[in-house]
């Protein structure tokens, strides 16, 4: 997977991120108006959208952090600044930001905050995924000095690898990987963020 830093995230980019609540806030609303985030904005997107609220709804309510992630999240002791890009629309996204926020709350230091891709290309442009603008792409920072700590996204190794099998045959890969992500259970996720920290 690609990353590229040219131009730095700086202060004002972290400011105008949503948090977590404010992110479902914005695609409940949109939802209320047959809208989602992005430019994309069709009958199709919005429905995803829709479906995507409940993949997240799932999640935060079932999903539970492993005893070894626990201590390995517990044990950052730097503040930690975890910016998300993601969409309303993205199958990815809605699959494991829950697990991603479940992880930073085991630990006061980790905030964890939002950026709408389409918004904020000149950050999405820095860390493409295989040339494209893939998501969701976690960027974990420095609070203080805002220095990159590790990049992760847009998905689990083995569900990219499947991802990038069934896209090389033309086959469709909705829902085979949607199928993937619930026999997984969020455990590849887990296990691969924990191991960068």
């Amino acid at each position: 997977m690609e990353t590229q830093t040219n131009q730095p995230i700086n202060s004002a980019d972290i400011n105008a991120a949503l948090s977590y609540q404010e992110y479902r806030d914005l695609i409940d609303h949109l939802l209320l108006l047959g809208k989602t985030t992005g430019d994309n904005q069709s009958e199709a997107m919005a429905h995803y959208a829709k479906m995507n609220v409940s993949r997240m709804t799932k999640w935060d309510k079932i999903f539970k952090v492993s005893e070894e992630a626990k201590r390995k999240v517990q044990a950052v002791k730097n503040p930690q600044t975890w910016l998300v890009i993601t969409e309303g629309w993205c199958g990815d996204a809605a699959q494991n930001i829950p697990i991603m926020m479940k992880l930073a709350a085991e630990n006061p230091l980790i905030e964890v905050r939002f950026l709408l891709r389409d918004e904020n290309l000149h950050i999405m442009d820095q860390y493409l995924t295989n040339g494209g603008r893939s998501i969701p792409k976690l960027i974990a920072l420095d609070t203080t000095t805002l220095a990159q700590i590790f990049t992760w996204g847009p998905r689990p190794a083995a569900a990219q690898a499947l991802f990038m099998e069934l896209k090389s045959q033309g086959l469709d890969y909705a829902e085979p990987i949607h199928a993937w992500y619930a026999k997984d259970k969020g455990q590849h996720a887990q296990k691969e963020i924990v191991d960068l920290l």
